[in-house]
């Protein structure tokens, strides 16, 4: 049952974050995700077979408790922007500030519950953890600035001229440097994810875990 739930948790907050590129890319005047009917809640819209369901199916399954997925991209044309720059940087930003705003309004929920005299079921400290925990890791997890990540649209967007050759070799090479990040650097991401973890739930990763039996 919990790995139904991570997975039905990991589809709507993947669609929330696409959804939310669509959106602004409509507030810079394009309407691109509009004709395509991304801009929608409706999960069947945006799912990916292989980033929505195979993926984060296999990795709820095995041992460790990492789950992550993607959505199909919302399509959008940076040409449609009133503003090149700043619209490109506003649609990448989008889908993360999306996910770091559940990951707050969950958050604070955990918080109050903590705070207060209430008796409430152990299910409910575990689902929306599970939303405040998965929301975090997208957000960070789309920060990194490698094609087709957020972050690149942002760091490619601020990158000065004469530092073109950087944007290409990331563009180039990108697969190869998400997994070198992944499996050499994420040791050094981890303990952030951690640390917004608990500023929103003011409950320690550790403890969490603890709540899921994964330690």
């Amino acid at each position: 049952m919990q790995e139904i739930f991570t997975i039905v948790i990991l589809i709507m907050s993947v669609v929330i974050h696409e959804m939310s590129h669509g959106y602004t890319a409509l507030a810079f005047g394009d309407q691109t995700a509009k004709y395509a009917g991304r801009l929608t809640l409706n999960p069947l819209k945006h799912l990916d077979p292989i980033g929505s369901v195979i993926v984060p199916l296999i990795l709820v399954l095995l041992p460790g408790g990492f789950v992550f997925g993607w959505a199909k991209p919302v399509p959008y044309n940076p040409n449609n922007l009133r503003n090149l720059k700043w619209g490109t940087i506003s649609v990448a930003s989008a889908g993360v500030l999306a996910n770091l705003f559940l990951a707050l309004i969950f958050g604070l929920l955990i918080r109050i519950v903590l705070s207060s005299s209430w008796a409430v079921p152990q299910s409910f400290l575990i689902i929306t953890g599970m939303i405040v925990f998965i929301n975090v890791l997208l957000a960070i997890f789309n920060l990194i600035p490698v094609s087709p990540l957020d972050g690149s649209k942002i760091f490619f967007s601020l990158l000065p001229d004469n530092y073109r050759y950087i944007a290409k070799f990331l563009e180039q090479y990108s697969i190869f440097v998400i997994l070198f990040i992944i499996f050499f650097l994420w040791g050094y991401i981890q303990p952030i994810m951690f640390w917004l973890f608990k500023v929103f739930s003011g409950m320690s990763a550790f403890e969490f875990f603890n709540l899921l039996q994964i330690i």
